[in-house]
Protein backbone atom coordinates (compact mmCIF):
# COMPACT_ATOMS: atom_id res chain seq x y z
CA UNK A 1 0.00 0.00 0.00
CA UNK A 2 1.28 3.75 -0.50
CA UNK A 3 0.25 4.90 2.90
CA UNK A 4 3.10 2.20 3.97
CA UNK A 5 6.11 4.63 3.15
CA UNK A 6 6.83 7.05 5.02
CA UNK A 7 5.80 10.30 3.48
CA UNK A 8 8.59 12.73 1.63
CA UNK A 9 10.79 14.86 3.27
CA UNK A 10 9.25 18.44 3.49
CA UNK A 11 11.03 21.23 1.02
CA UNK A 12 12.20 24.45 3.31
CA UNK A 13 10.00 26.14 2.40
CA UNK A 14 7.16 23.84 2.48
CA UNK A 15 8.33 23.59 6.25
CA UNK A 16 8.26 27.21 7.20
CA UNK A 17 4.51 27.37 5.26
CA UNK A 18 2.95 24.99 7.04
CA UNK A 19 4.69 26.08 10.60
CA UNK A 20 3.50 29.72 10.14
CA UNK A 21 -0.11 28.58 9.12
CA UNK A 22 -0.04 26.26 12.00
CA UNK A 23 1.18 29.45 13.93
CA UNK A 24 -1.84 31.75 13.27
CA UNK A 25 -4.26 28.95 13.39
CA UNK A 26 -3.48 28.17 17.06
CA UNK A 27 -3.00 31.66 17.95
CA UNK A 28 -6.15 32.70 16.56
CA UNK A 29 -8.12 30.12 18.65
CA UNK A 30 -6.50 31.44 21.28
CA UNK A 31 -3.10 29.91 22.05
CA UNK A 32 -0.47 31.03 24.12
CA UNK A 33 2.45 29.78 21.98
CA UNK A 34 6.41 30.42 22.08
CA UNK A 35 8.22 29.69 19.06
CA UNK A 36 11.18 29.45 18.40
CA UNK A 37 13.18 32.38 16.18
CA UNK A 38 16.55 31.82 15.02
CA UNK A 39 17.92 34.32 13.03
CA UNK A 40 20.94 33.01 10.60
CA UNK A 41 22.27 29.48 10.83
CA UNK A 42 24.03 30.01 14.17
CA UNK A 43 21.49 28.34 16.66
CA UNK A 44 23.40 29.65 19.78
CA UNK A 45 25.64 32.18 20.17
CA UNK A 46 26.47 32.60 24.13
CA UNK A 47 28.69 30.62 26.28
CA UNK A 48 25.28 28.77 27.60
CA UNK A 49 23.26 28.36 24.66
CA UNK A 50 26.43 26.71 22.79
CA UNK A 51 27.92 24.68 25.92
CA UNK A 52 23.74 23.18 26.00
CA UNK A 53 24.32 22.40 21.90
CA UNK A 54 27.91 20.90 22.52
CA UNK A 55 26.59 18.62 25.28
CA UNK A 56 24.49 17.40 23.26
CA UNK A 57 26.46 16.72 19.83
CA UNK A 58 29.12 15.12 22.42
CA UNK A 59 26.94 11.72 22.85
CA UNK A 60 26.87 8.98 20.20
CA UNK A 61 23.28 8.40 20.84
CA UNK A 62 21.77 11.31 19.38
CA UNK A 63 24.06 11.47 16.66
CA UNK A 64 22.50 10.24 13.64
CA UNK A 65 19.70 12.31 14.23
CA UNK A 66 20.50 15.64 15.45
CA UNK A 67 21.34 16.89 11.84
CA UNK A 68 17.52 16.74 10.73
CA UNK A 69 16.94 18.33 14.33
CA UNK A 70 18.76 21.26 13.90
CA UNK A 71 18.02 21.95 10.65
CA UNK A 72 14.05 22.16 11.66
CA UNK A 73 15.02 24.42 14.73
CA UNK A 74 16.88 26.80 12.71
CA UNK A 75 13.81 26.69 9.92
CA UNK A 76 11.19 27.62 12.34
CA UNK A 77 9.39 24.34 13.18
CA UNK A 78 9.31 24.06 16.35
CA UNK A 79 6.58 26.87 17.15
CA UNK A 80 5.85 26.11 20.70
CA UNK A 81 8.62 25.70 23.31
CA UNK A 82 7.59 26.07 27.10
CA UNK A 83 10.81 25.10 29.67
CA UNK A 84 9.97 24.56 33.37
CA UNK A 85 11.67 23.06 36.11
CA UNK A 86 12.73 19.11 35.19
CA UNK A 87 11.35 19.45 31.62
CA UNK A 88 10.40 21.05 28.67
CA UNK A 89 6.97 20.67 26.12
CA UNK A 90 7.07 21.46 22.52
CA UNK A 91 4.74 21.72 19.63
CA UNK A 92 7.28 20.74 16.38
CA UNK A 93 5.92 20.95 12.80
CA UNK A 94 6.40 18.33 10.10
CA UNK A 95 4.00 16.84 7.82
CA UNK A 96 2.00 17.22 10.89
CA UNK A 97 2.28 18.94 14.37
CA UNK A 98 4.07 16.39 17.06
CA UNK A 99 3.75 17.14 20.54
CA UNK A 100 7.10 16.50 22.16
CA UNK A 101 8.29 16.30 25.89
CA UNK A 102 11.40 16.35 27.70
CA UNK A 103 12.17 15.52 31.35
CA UNK A 104 15.82 16.05 32.72
CA UNK A 105 16.72 14.67 36.08
CA UNK A 106 17.51 17.18 39.01
CA UNK A 107 20.99 17.96 39.43
CA UNK A 108 22.70 15.51 42.63
CA UNK A 109 23.10 17.20 45.54
CA UNK A 110 26.53 15.99 45.42
CA UNK A 111 26.79 17.10 41.96
CA UNK A 112 25.77 20.49 42.68
CA UNK A 113 27.81 21.05 46.27
CA UNK A 114 31.11 20.22 44.28
CA UNK A 115 29.99 22.42 41.37
CA UNK A 116 29.47 25.02 44.24
CA UNK A 117 32.68 24.51 46.23
CA UNK A 118 34.97 24.59 42.87
CA UNK A 119 33.41 27.31 40.86
CA UNK A 120 31.81 29.76 43.77
CA UNK A 121 35.21 31.73 44.49
CA UNK A 122 35.80 32.77 40.93
CA UNK A 123 31.90 34.04 40.25
CA UNK A 124 31.70 37.47 41.23
CA UNK A 125 28.25 38.42 40.56
CA UNK A 126 24.71 36.83 39.47
CA UNK A 127 24.84 38.67 36.36
CA UNK A 128 28.26 37.78 35.59
CA UNK A 129 27.10 34.46 35.77
CA UNK A 130 23.75 34.30 33.75
CA UNK A 131 25.82 36.56 30.97
CA UNK A 132 28.36 33.95 30.58
CA UNK A 133 31.03 36.21 31.74
CA UNK A 134 33.47 33.31 33.49
CA UNK A 135 37.07 32.38 34.16
CA UNK A 136 38.00 29.24 32.00
CA UNK A 137 38.19 27.26 35.08
CA UNK A 138 34.36 27.84 35.74
CA UNK A 139 33.70 27.37 32.14
CA UNK A 140 35.35 23.96 32.13
CA UNK A 141 34.27 23.12 34.99
CA UNK A 142 30.35 23.75 34.50
CA UNK A 143 30.52 22.05 31.04
CA UNK A 144 32.49 19.03 32.68
CA UNK A 145 30.70 15.61 31.45
CA UNK A 146 29.19 13.66 34.11
CA UNK A 147 30.35 16.03 36.68
CA UNK A 148 28.55 19.71 35.29
CA UNK A 149 25.15 21.79 34.84
CA UNK A 150 24.35 19.90 31.56
CA UNK A 151 22.17 16.38 31.25
CA UNK A 152 23.58 13.22 30.21
CA UNK A 153 21.40 11.24 27.99
CA UNK A 154 20.75 8.79 30.90
CA UNK A 155 19.38 12.08 32.78
CA UNK A 156 17.08 12.85 29.72
CA UNK A 157 13.46 11.14 29.26
CA UNK A 158 11.59 11.97 25.80
CA UNK A 159 8.48 11.55 24.15
CA UNK A 160 7.12 12.83 20.96
CA UNK A 161 3.43 12.05 18.64
CA UNK A 162 4.96 11.25 15.92
CA UNK A 163 4.94 7.62 14.49
CA UNK A 164 8.76 7.43 14.66
CA UNK A 165 9.52 4.66 16.81
CA UNK A 166 13.21 5.85 17.33
CA UNK A 167 14.84 7.05 20.69
CA UNK A 168 15.60 10.11 19.09
CA UNK A 169 13.53 11.14 16.37
CA UNK A 170 13.68 14.84 14.24
CA UNK A 171 10.99 16.51 16.37
CA UNK A 172 12.91 15.61 19.95
CA UNK A 173 16.48 16.66 18.63
CA UNK A 174 14.80 19.62 17.37
CA UNK A 175 13.11 20.31 20.22
CA UNK A 176 16.67 20.04 22.16
CA UNK A 177 18.44 22.15 20.03
CA UNK A 178 14.81 25.02 20.90
CA UNK A 179 16.50 24.74 24.33
CA UNK A 180 19.57 25.73 23.29
CA UNK A 181 18.39 28.75 21.67
CA UNK A 182 15.81 29.55 24.42
CA UNK A 183 18.94 29.54 26.77
CA UNK A 184 21.07 32.47 24.35
CA UNK A 185 18.40 34.30 25.43
CA UNK A 186 17.27 33.41 29.57
CA UNK A 187 20.32 30.99 30.36
CA UNK A 188 18.64 30.74 34.03
CA UNK A 189 16.01 28.20 32.23
CA UNK A 190 19.07 26.03 32.69
CA UNK A 191 19.06 26.28 36.33
CA UNK A 192 15.56 25.74 36.10
CA UNK A 193 15.57 22.65 34.85
CA UNK A 194 18.44 21.23 36.72
CA UNK A 195 16.52 21.99 39.91
CA UNK A 196 18.99 24.64 41.39
CA UNK A 197 19.64 28.30 42.70
CA UNK A 198 22.38 30.16 40.34
CA UNK A 199 22.47 32.61 43.23
CA UNK A 200 24.03 29.80 45.57
CA UNK A 201 27.33 29.61 42.98
CA UNK A 202 27.97 33.27 44.29
CA UNK A 203 30.41 32.74 47.26
CA UNK A 204 30.06 37.21 47.97
CA UNK A 205 26.91 36.79 48.74
CA UNK A 206 27.61 34.66 51.85
CA UNK A 207 30.67 36.34 52.94
CA UNK A 208 30.10 38.92 56.17
CA UNK A 209 30.60 42.29 55.91
CA UNK A 210 33.42 43.43 57.79
CA UNK A 211 33.71 47.19 57.47
CA UNK A 212 30.44 50.09 57.77
CA UNK A 213 29.05 50.50 55.06
CA UNK A 214 29.90 54.41 53.07
CA UNK A 215 26.58 56.70 52.56
CA UNK A 216 25.32 56.36 49.43
CA UNK A 217 25.64 59.64 47.05
CA UNK A 218 22.27 61.45 47.32
CA UNK A 219 19.98 60.89 44.83
CA UNK A 220 21.58 58.37 42.89
CA UNK A 221 20.79 55.23 44.40
CA UNK A 222 17.92 53.21 44.96
CA UNK A 223 17.03 52.69 48.76
CA UNK A 224 16.26 49.32 49.93
CA UNK A 225 12.42 50.66 50.17
CA UNK A 226 12.24 51.12 46.50
CA UNK A 227 13.49 47.79 45.56
CA UNK A 228 10.71 46.13 47.60
CA UNK A 229 8.60 48.62 45.46
CA UNK A 230 10.21 47.38 42.48
CA UNK A 231 9.87 43.41 42.66
CA UNK A 232 7.77 42.95 45.66
CA UNK A 233 10.65 41.75 48.07
CA UNK A 234 9.87 42.85 51.82
CA UNK A 235 13.63 42.33 52.84
CA UNK A 236 12.69 42.60 56.47
CA UNK A 237 10.19 40.18 55.95
CA UNK A 238 12.33 37.80 58.50
CA UNK A 239 12.03 40.11 61.21
CA UNK A 240 8.72 40.29 63.50
CA UNK A 241 7.02 43.52 63.42
CA UNK A 242 7.86 45.76 66.84
CA UNK A 243 6.59 48.96 68.33
CA UNK A 244 10.29 50.49 68.43
CA UNK A 245 11.85 50.39 65.28
CA UNK A 246 14.40 47.49 65.10
CA UNK A 247 17.78 47.76 65.49
CA UNK A 248 19.84 47.55 61.91
CA UNK A 249 21.38 43.46 61.24
CA UNK A 250 24.87 43.16 61.84
CA UNK A 251 27.36 40.56 60.59
CA UNK A 252 25.83 37.72 58.89
CA UNK A 253 22.03 38.50 59.23
CA UNK A 254 23.10 41.85 57.55
CA UNK A 255 24.96 39.97 55.47
CA UNK A 256 22.01 37.94 54.43
CA UNK A 257 19.09 40.43 54.04
CA UNK A 258 21.68 42.65 51.64
CA UNK A 259 22.41 39.06 49.48
CA UNK A 260 18.34 38.99 49.13
CA UNK A 261 18.64 42.31 48.04
CA UNK A 262 21.74 42.12 45.72
CA UNK A 263 20.22 38.43 43.74
CA UNK A 264 16.55 40.72 43.16
CA UNK A 265 18.61 43.21 41.87
CA UNK A 266 21.08 41.37 39.22
CA UNK A 267 18.06 39.08 38.01
CA UNK A 268 16.17 42.60 37.57
CA UNK A 269 19.20 43.71 35.51
CA UNK A 270 19.41 41.09 33.36
CA UNK A 271 15.81 40.74 32.29
CA UNK A 272 16.01 44.46 31.43
CA UNK A 273 19.49 44.25 29.43
CA UNK A 274 17.90 41.08 27.61
CA UNK A 275 14.90 43.67 26.67
CA UNK A 276 17.02 46.46 25.70
CA UNK A 277 19.21 44.45 23.39
CA UNK A 278 15.88 43.21 21.72
CA UNK A 279 14.98 46.77 21.13
CA UNK A 280 11.90 46.57 23.89
CA UNK A 281 13.20 48.32 26.85
CA UNK A 282 11.05 51.48 27.26
CA UNK A 283 12.12 54.67 28.69
CA UNK A 284 11.00 53.66 32.04
CA UNK A 285 13.18 50.62 31.66
CA UNK A 286 16.13 52.11 30.89
CA UNK A 287 15.98 54.34 33.99
CA UNK A 288 15.21 51.82 36.18
CA UNK A 289 18.03 49.65 34.72
CA UNK A 290 20.05 52.55 35.59
CA UNK A 291 19.32 53.47 38.68
CA UNK A 292 19.73 49.85 39.52
CA UNK A 293 23.13 49.34 38.17
CA UNK A 294 24.36 52.21 40.57
CA UNK A 295 22.71 50.84 43.53
CA UNK A 296 24.49 47.29 42.47
CA UNK A 297 27.85 48.97 42.04
CA UNK A 298 27.79 51.03 45.28
CA UNK A 299 27.26 47.60 46.86
CA UNK A 300 30.70 46.03 45.70
CA UNK A 301 32.07 48.84 46.63
CA UNK A 302 30.65 48.61 49.87
CA UNK A 303 31.81 44.92 50.47
CA UNK A 304 35.33 43.69 51.90
CA UNK A 305 38.03 42.42 49.68
CA UNK A 306 37.85 38.20 49.75
CA UNK A 307 41.13 37.45 51.27
CA UNK A 308 41.26 33.96 49.40
CA UNK A 309 41.85 36.04 45.49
Amino acid sequence: MWNDYPPARLSVGTLQAYAHSEIKRRRKAGEDLEPVVIEGRTIARSFWGQAWCTNLERYVDYANRLPRGRSYARNGAIIDLKIQQGGASALVQGNSTYAVTVSIKGLGAPVWAALRRDCARDIDSLVELLQGRLSTHVMERVSRPQTGLFPSPAEITMTCSCPDIARMCKHKAATLYGVGARLDHRPELLFLLRGVDPAQLVLRAEAPLARAPRPPARGRLLAEEDLGALFGLDLDAAQPPQEAPPPPPTGRGRSTIEARARDAVASRLYALRAAAERGAATAEDRRTMAALEAWLANKRAQAPADPST
